[in-house]
């Protein structure tokens, strides 16, 4: 399916040029990156484009790219990256329920439009905008575009994942409801120590974490941190294998990612990588793939050689929170799911993510119980900020 729109019949002040293109190497590297400033790491050209050429996302794997760039005079204004979706896997905003609902009701769920990252649940931003544009014009220009697409191509839907504020109210103003979620990230409260962070829980978990730390060290692990320079390919290929035993010994793992991946950021991506490494003996045993940035980091991926208590809090979180604190960073965001995080001094936060259905009835359906599931999320939150393992005044509304 190839797509080249010309949409000026849409609310602009300026004309402008919206184009699909099927992969993001149709844009120069230069041109999407001038786009990318305050954006997280994920939406820099390496990082999907690696994703391309490593054949990660493809028709096989049913991620098709289909990237959104608008322009104006020749010049890139705008751009986001969405793929038509043959199926909701790696996405992290769950709508397998939709889907067997649209089909009941007669109504083909796939393929389906997604903006998003593949595979990577963080939220930022899904829409690039240029210096001196009209940011929520321009979104709105660009959501009323993906509608008109996907109802020219006879696609049922459109879902904007882990998308910004600032987002959420241009697309809500065009016809897309919003979704929110909750993930669990670290918040750095001007740690100047690990131990400053271990000062802000109550005192039963804080001896427990030192305990859990205790545990590591006494089984002769050490973790560090390695990125820039000091990384490696063959780090990463390790930690590729990391990644792929892991997958392959859950039940319900699946592989996204392929060693050529691992292979393409070492060679374009190492200054935003940070692998978190355990090692005992002098081998590595264990380890994480983080991506950060000079404000966060974000934890992806984890895998160990080795089963010892207490090592997959070090190597994630502990380790993670640590080097964080070192770097001076914000925040560390620990990807989805996993309630224990909390225990861990991660925090609950929401998540906001867009959709928009064509069929008018099904959409309404949605709204219904979207306006309910709020609710729901709301009140989990609260309940969960009451369960803390944080002193009262660490914690944020």
């Amino acid at each position: 399916m190839i797509w080249a729109l010309m949409l000026r019949s849409l609310p602009m002040a300026d004309e402008v040029t919206l184009k699909v293109v099927r992969n993001v190497a149709e844009v120069e590297r230069e041109r999407w990156d001038a786009l990318v400033a305050g954006a997280t790491p994920f939406m820099k050209w390496d990082w999907l484009d690696s994703l391309e050429h490593s054949g990660c996302v493809d028709e096989q794997s049913g991620w098709l790219p289909h990237h959104i760039v608008v322009e104006r005079g020749g010049d890139v204004v705008a751009a986001c990256p969405m793929y038509l979706k043959l199926h909701s896997m790696g996405e992290f905003v769950f709508d397998y329920e939709w889907a067997e609902a649209a089909h009941r009701a007669g109504i083909q769920y796939y393929p389906k439009m997604l903006v998003g990252i593949p595979f990577t649940p963080v939220t930022g931003h899904r829409f690039l905008t240029a210096d001196g544009e009209d940011r929520g014009q321009m979104i709105r220009f660009m959501g009323q575009a993906l509608a008109k697409i996907a109802a020219d191509n006879k696609i049922s839907s459109v879902h904007v994942n882990f998308c910004l504020a600032d987002e959420r109210e241009a697309l809500e103003a065009v016809g897309f409801s919003p979704r929110n979620g909750i993930q669990y990230h670290w918040q750095n409260r001007r740690f100047n120590s690990f131990d400053d962070y271990l000062a802000s829980f109550r005192s039963d978990r804080r001896n427990k974490v030192k305990r859990e730390r205790r545990e590591v060290v006494q089984r002769g692990i050490t973790i560090r941190a390695y990125e820039g320079d000091e990384l490696t390919q063959g780090h990463l290929r390790t930690m590729f294998r990391l990644y792929k035993g892991h997958v392959d010994r859950l039940y319900y793992g699946r592989q996204y990612l392929t060693q050529e991946l691992f292979d393409e950021l070492y060679k374009r991506f190492a200054s935003n990588l940070c692998l978190m490494l355990a090692e005992r003996d002098g081998k590595i045993i264990a380890g994480t793939f983080n991506v950060r940035d000079n404000t966060a980091m974000y934890g992806r991926y984890w895998g160990c050689f080795e089963e010892h208590p207490f090592l997959h809090f070090n190597v994630c979180y502990y380790s993670a929170i640590e080097h964080s604190i070192r770097l001076g960073l914000e925040r560390f965001e620990a990807g989805a799911g996993g309630s224990f995080k909390q225990l861990r001094g991660l925090e609950p936060e929401h998540t906001t993510s867009m959709h928009y259905f064509v069929n008018g009835k099904f959409r309404r359906a949605v709204q219904r119980f979207l306006a309910q599931e709020r609710e729901m999320i709301r009140r989990k939150r609260e309940m969960l900020l009451d369960q803390s393992q944080l002193k009262r005044e660490q914690q944020e509304p």
